[in-house]
């Protein structure tokens, strides 16, 4: 008992240390490393109306409807990948998605440049 009292308390300043050491911080480059100015979102900057096909019973049961989409905005501002994530009915989707498709977008800008971001996207349909 006595030798284990005298092995901890002779290896204690070994721990101390250790942690000393491990408490520094690391240098690195960080510093010369040019700092981001971040990412500025897209936006819509025309949209065109949603042509309604023609009158349906799932179509005529609303006057007003969410539709969402999730899509890309590439560098030049053109949404690609365009796809319905909800829908109240599926007789919207494609005149939606025809809609959307001839969005124009100011691009989203990462250090003043721009980048291609995903983007959700929700519409109001009204009838």
């Amino acid at each position: 008992m006595r030798r284990m009292l005298i092995a901890s308390v002779l290896l204690s300043p070994l721990f101390f240390t250790a942690a000393a050491v491990a408490s520094q911080p690391v240098a690195d480059d960080a510093a010369s490393t040019p700092v981001s100015t971040g990412v500025t979102p897209a936006h819509v900057l025309s949209s065109v109306p949603v042509e309604l096909p023609t009158v349906t019973p799932d179509i005529a049961a609303f006057h007003q409807a969410e539709v969402v989409l999730s899509l890309k905005v590439d560098e030049t501002g053109k949404p690609t990948n365009v796809r319905i994530t909800k829908s109240p009915t599926v007789d919207l989707d494609q005149p939606v998605l025809a809609a959307v498709r001839k969005f124009r977008f100011e691009p989203a800008t990462l250090d003043n440049k721009p980048v291609t971001v995903p983007m959700t996207l929700t519409l109001e349909v009204t009838r």
